[in-house]
Parts: C-alpha cells; structure tokens; sequence
C-alpha cells in the first residue's frame, strides 16, 4: 500500500488533463504529463524529439496561457511538470504513484491503453479515469484483479484549479482503502471537496444538473417568461452564480448542453423523467446554426461595441433572431428578495411568489427536488453527496435538500400535491415519521436524514473542518451586532467573523474588533478571524465600507473620517499587540481594509486562492487602516536587521509598486513573493480547512509560551525615496501613463512609506508612520477629484483615472 502520492502521471494534455496536471504541480508534486505523438509528422520530424513532443508542448504552454491562471504560480509551479510522448516516455510511467488518464471519450481507446499500462505499471500504483460519460465496469474489461483494485474514477470539474468537486466513483472491485487515499489525497492536498459516486451516467453532479437544464429548456419557449427574468431568478436572488441558466449555457457551450441531453436520454431508458431529455427544435435549430454560446460569440445572448458603448441582445425562441435586452427585470419578487433578512425568506420570496416568472421558478424547482430525491440510492447513498456535489461543482450556495429545507418541506410538498406532482415514497415516509427536515443540529453536530434507515445520522467531516454556521446553531455566538459576531471554537479559542455583504468594514465592525478581543482578554487563549462566505472566490473583506466614509466627506465631517482612520489603526494594533495570539484566516478577496487586518495578525493561516492587495489608490486613496506601516513593518521582519540604506530600495520600489498600482494577488503563492504572507505563514488548499488549521495554530501558540511582540523601530528610506518616486512619477506623467490625481496620490503613498520628511536610514516609530498615513488619508479625502473617483468606484465598480 503506498504511504503518499509523490509522482503523479496525467495522460492527455487538452483543458481538463493539462489542468490536472497544473494543480497537482502546484500542490508540489512532480507530474509527468504525456499526449500522443502527431499524425501528420514529416520524416525528418519523426525523429526530432521536439516535433514528436509537438501535442504535449502545445497542452502545457495553453496552461501557462491559460485565463483564469491554471498554476497558483506558474513561474515556480511549472518547473515541476515533465512532458513526453505516449511512445517515447511511457515507460516513465512505472515511476509514477498515480496515474490520471484524460484521453477521447472512447471506450477501445481508454482500454487499450489501461491494458498497455498494466504491463508497466509497479504494484500499488492507482490508476484512475477522468471519464464523464464511461462506464467504470466497461474500461476495466479485460483488466486483472490487482489492476481492479487499484481502479476508480476520479472526475474533475472544469477549470480544475477554481472548481471544488471531485466526484470519486469506485467499482465493485476497488480497494477501500485506495478509496479513502485518495478521499485523504483531493481533499488534503489538491483542496477539493470530495463525494463518493455510483457507476451510473452523468455520475452526481451532471445528473442533477443536466436534468434541471433539461426541464428549463422544454419548458421555457412556451412559459410566457423571458431569458433574462430566468437568469435575474436563477441568480444571486436563488444562491446560484451571476450568469443564471442562459448565461451559464452560453459560457459552458450549447454543443455540450445538446451532447449532454443527448447521451443522457441514450443512457437512461429506465429514467421516470427521461421525456426531458429530449432537444427541443428551436434549440437545435441553433445547433445547426452554429449558435453555440461564448464560444461563437453568440448563444442565448451576444454583445455588440458600438461607439454609444455595449448593447446586449437575446436571441428570439419563436423567430431565431436577435433583440435588444430592455435592462434588468423589474420584479417585485427580486425586490422583496433583496430585503430579506434571511436565506430562507429570500428563497421563498421568489419560489411562493405570484408573478409569471415565480410560477415558472416554482415548477422547474420542485421537478428539481423530486428528481434529486428519487435518485437515492441510485446514484449516492445520501442527501449529503448530492448537496455537496452541486455546492462544490455548479457553484450553488445551497444543494437541493438545503433548498428543500429552506422552503419548509411540509409547506413546499403540500404545494407539489396541489399541483398534482408525485412526491417521492422517501420524503413522504420521513414527514409520516414525524421529521419534517432534511438537515438539524443536535449536540452541536450537523445531522442528515438517512433515507435508508429512515433515522437522523451525523455529517462526517474531517476533523480538520469547522464550520462556523453550525457552531452558530448551537448558540455559540458569544457576542454579535449587525455587522459581525464572535464565536466560541472551543478549547479557549474564539472566532472573530464578519458578516456584511462582501464583508466590507464598516464602523460598527471596527469598534466590534476591539469588544472581541477584550472579551477574548478575559475568557480565552486567542482569536481567530474568519469567515466562510460562499461562493466563488468569495471575499474574507473587500475592503472598507467607502459608501459611508464619502457621505461624511460630503458632509465636511473630516474628523470623523479621521477618528475612523485612527480607530482602525488602533484596533489593528491592539490585534498585533495583544497579550495573546491572534491568527488571521483570509481567502477568496481579502482588500484594502481588510489585507490590513490580516497584516496585523501574528500568523496568518491563508486558503491558496487568495487574492489580496492594497487597492485603496483605485478610489482615490492610500491605505488608511495602518496597511502602509504594516505591509512595511512586514517585510522588514524578514530580512536582516542590520540592512544598510542602499540595500532598502528594492524592498522600497517593490512595496510602493504594489501599493501605488492597486496589485492584487492571484493566489496565496503570489502574496507570499508580493511579501503579504511571511515565513511562519501558512498555505492551505481546502477552504474548509482554514478556520480549523487557524484555530489550530493559536493553540500551537499557546503550548509554546507565546508572549506578544515587543514594539520596535522601524527602518525607513526617508527622504532618498522621495526622490526615486518622484523621478519615476514625472517621467510616467510626462508620457502620459499616469494621470495627475494619481500621481499626486502615489507621492502621498510614497511618503507615507517612507517614513515622511525624515533623513535616510532612520528607524522612527510605528506610531510616526501611522500618524503620517491618517494625515495624508484625511488630506485625499478633502479633495474633490478623490470624492469624484470613490462615488465612480462605488457605481461603476471600476477606477476613474483623473
């Protein structure tokens, strides 16, 4: 039995092999990755290593190509990838602990070359499919018992590095061991969200998915409801991504939507709803017209540049042409839903809503939850499999049950018998038991209802994995306002967890900071904080909350802007010089105000998909929260202390670039090389992991005596950087590269790290530093082209450059 999987082999090297390939590398692990020798080659090419290697050279420079990133940190990540040929490198394959085959969907191809492997192959190596549509049992013919056992399926969503499901699917002859090493494995080190699947067509996750496709699009020409009141529905309103159902068509393909319904309603003749696995005319009218979505640049909806700017259009299901979209839907349902103060109010806003589109939403949803429910034990042993492979691989923030719950199942299946709808024998037989949802909290544990033994079970998570939304059930929120609570992790440990949209700071959070770890002071060991928003990237904070801070620069309330300034600033140093430790858990975006609380933090416990930055200069502003000091103060404690002036510079260019661009990071990799994340900092790859591996951390902390830093001077380039910046500066404005504004507003951040109007080479204190950004904060504040560029920031999301 292997111990760990160091070297791992990808065969095929298109999107989803060259992907996979791409994330074990940047997990640390040496891939080989091998594609077939071309066709078409040239004598003369035949024995040109390079020629021969043509296919997989072309896979792994798409990667490096590849947007969004492939590779966390392509640069480092890619040097642990090796490519060959299926003919000249194959038998590098017997080195190999895991091998990955992501060849053509074709059943001859797939066991001829399971048959070549298993000749070379050392004993114990795994070898698993990356097949959507190929039956396990079917590859496996012909193949011994020890290669049997050794075989499963494991099925990875597109774009590997972002989505989180992988859907395992054993045989009847897989180990349970290799099983779980490889359950261990995906989640551990890759950071995915591991279900176990059945050997059945479309696996979990396409099931349930491709069947609620299915049902919208024989359902919605003759509904009497548009594409675009569809997608404002199946939005953010209902928990699923900004692109709804047509938007996301467009973006997955039409041709893989009609390929998928197809196969579906060819591999499935016992379905009770095969019926809707049928390709309506109109849509495959623009199948044979080449309308394929995104791809073609025209689908459901096209866009069009013109010099008035862009105009969207959505194509006619009656005539197959092209019409202007009016603007966003405005519906009462979607306004009711944005002031709902819980999920299940904004869910049922919609779903028992009276208008046309929430009649349409309703069927299409039950006829989801049916279908979902009636797939058990077919295709997953549990409710839970199922909920978690669309969470984790459609990006939807609740699965079907959880839907299901929020709706109230005795309402909701009360309404389906009224509509003449078939509830399924399991869900009647738990309501007629007395049980009437599908999740509770018991003990402070999330249970599920077990169909099968018709009896609450408790949801098995790693001991890794906390999550706060059950903590908080269990009424261990110790403390809470409006805008962010406190929450008891046990062992003395609390979490500190904000809660407004984006979780941006506003200044209830910021006074609600220091009321934690006072509390924290006197009843624990040491702060967490974190949070576990959904969705994808989602945000740990995007910032602070600029809305208000402009209506009080509006208003003239100048020291008002200022003694929130300072109170940041004095809360994140309260966090840093706390009596005791205090970890720092960000992931997904994690901006301005609240890269700022992370850099106070003593460690920082970060998911790899993190995107930080200072950004502030986009709204018109330097960071304000202490970010200049900190982000300085950061870097200096890792390298040498006696550095001479000179020797400063890089470090300096390096910093104020980044704060003076806005630069976000693309991953926990990049932050470390930007200097966000420091030595003793910690990179995890599962999501789920972080407020746990946080938590841990603290008590590591604790058990080795942690005494909270001494405050030190700082080292700073004073006024010789002044110098460099505004050099640099008059020749980007000069060529017209930097408007004015900003350019007066990177001079401001550049004397703000640099110490302010000091000699070279001096070491001032933290506080002249934080005194001298709150000054030059407040200053940018007052003008008007920084209140003209934050309310552009505000509605139009993006900078003014003025």
């Amino acid at each position: 039995m292997l111990k760990r999987i160091e070297n791992v082999a990808v065969i095929g090297s298109g999107i989803m092999g060259g992907g996979i390939a791409a994330l074990c590398a940047s997990a640390g692990i040496k891939t080989l990755l091998l594609d077939i020798v071309p066709f078409d080659l040239t004598d003369e090419e035949k024995t040109d290593p390079k020629a021969r290697n043509k296919i997989v050279q072309a896979g792994l420079e798409g990667m490096m190509k590849a947007k969004p990133a492939a590779y966390m940190d392509k640069k480092v990540d890619s040097a642990n990838v090796t490519i060959g040929n299926l003919d000249d490198d194959f038998d590098k394959l017997k080195d190999c602990d895991l091998i990955v085959e992501v060849v053509v969907e074709n059943l001859k191809i797939k066991q001829d070359l399971f048959s070549k492997i298993e000749g070379i192959m050392k004993p114990g190596t795994i070898i698993a499919s990356n097949t959507s549509g190929l039956p396990l049992a079917k590859m496996a013919e012909g193949r011994s018992q020890q290669f049997k056992e050794n075989f499963l399926i494991t099925h990875f969503f597109n774009p590997v590095r972002y989505m989180k499901l992988l859907e395992i699917v054993p045989g009847v002859d897989t180990k349970q061991e290799i099983i779980e090493m490889i359950s261990a494995w995906g989640e551990k080190i890759l950071g995915k969200g591991i279900v176990i699947g059945k050997d059945t067509p479309n696996f979990i996750g396409n099931r349930i998915g491709v069947h609620s496709s299915a049902v919208m699009l024989n359902a919605i020409k003759d509904s009497g409801v548009t594409l675009e009141e569809v997608d404002a529905v199946f939005g953010p309103p209902m928990g699923r991504p900004r692109t709804g159902v047509f938007g996301l068509a467009d973006l997955v393909g039409l041709d893989t939507m009609h390929h998928l319904l197809v196969n579906s309603n060819e591999l499935l003749p016992n379905d009770e709803a095969r019926d809707v696995y049928t390709v309506p005319d109109w849509f495959q009218k623009m199948i044979d017209n080449k309308i394929l979505g995104n791809k073609t640049k025209q689908g459901f909806y096209k866009k069009e540049f013109t010099a008035e700017g862009k105009k969207k259009y959505k194509y006619n299901l009656e005539t197959g042409e092209y019409e202007p979209v009016a603007g966003k839907p405005n519906l009462a349902c979607l306004k009711a839903a944005k002031s709902a103060k819980t999920p299940a109010d904004k869910v049922q806003a919609i779903l028992y809503g009276d208008e046309k589109v929430c009649k349409f939403a309703w069927q299409m949803t039950a006829a989801s939850l049916i279908y979902s429910a009636n797939r058990i034990p077919e295709i997953a042993d549990s409710i839970v499999e199922i909920d978690n492979a669309m969470k984790w691989g459609y990006n939807y923030e609740t699965g079907p049950f959880e839907l299901w719950d929020l709706l109230g199942v005795k309402k909701s299946v009360k309404k389906m018998e009224a509509d003449g709808l078939e509830i399924p024998e399991n869900v009647l037989k738990m309501l007629d038991s007395g049980n009437d949802t599908f999740y509770r909290i018991e003990n402070g544990k999330k249970q599920y209802f077990d169909f099968a033994s018709r009896s609450y079970k408790e949801v098995v998570v790693s001991e890794n994995i906390i999550f706060l939304a059950d903590l908080k059930a269990d009424n261990k929120t110790v403390k809470s306002n409006d805008s962010a609570s406190l929450i008891d992790l046990g062992d003395g440990v609390f979490n500190l967890e904000f809660h407004t949209k984006m979780n941006a700071l506003n200044f209830e959070i910021v006074e609600f900071i220091g009321e934690s770890l006072d509390y924290v002071n006197e009843n624990g060991v040491g702060l967490v904080i974190g949070n576990q928003a959904t969705g994808m990237p989602g945000a740990f904070s995007a910032g602070a909350d600029l809305a208000q801070m402009l209506t009080a620069a509006r208003e003239g309330k100048f020291d008002d802007i200022k003694k929130g300034a300072q109170t940041l600033q004095e809360s994140n140093q309260r966090i840093r010089y706390s009596p005791f430790p205090v970890v720092a858990a960000p992931f997904g975006l994690t901006l301005g105000g609240g890269c700022e609380i992370v850099l106070a933090a003593d460690r920082i416990v970060a998911h790899a998909e993190l995107y930080i930055g200072l950004v502030e200069i986009g709204a018109g502003l330097l960071p304000g929260g202490g970010g200049n000091m900190m982000y300085w103060r950061k870097v200096m404690e890792s390298i040498p202390e006696d550095i001479s002036v000179t020797d400063l510079s890089p470090y300096f260019i390096t910093l104020f670039t980044n704060i003076g661009q806005g630069a976000t990071t693309t991953s926990a990799a990049e932050a470390r090389r930007r200097g966000f994340l420091g030595p003793k900092d910690r990179i995890v790859y599962n999501k789920d992991y972080i407020i746990g591996e946080a938590k841990k951390e603290v008590l590591k902390m604790v058990d080795e005596g942690y005494v909270a830093p001494a405050k030190k001077r700082i080292p700073v380039m004073g006024r010789d950087a002044h110098g460099m910046a505004n050099s640099n500066l008059f020749n980007m404005e000069q060529g017209g590269f930097v408007p004015p504004h900003m350019a007066f507003i990177s001079r401001k951040i550049a004397f703000v790290l640099s110490g302010g109007d000091v000699m070279a080479g001096m070491k001032i204190t933290e506080e002249q530093m934080l005194i001298t950004e709150r000054d030059a904060f407040v200053e940018l504040w007052k003008t008007e082209n920084t209140q003209k560029m934050a309310e552009h920031m505000l509605k139009n999301g993006r900078p003014l450059f003025i």
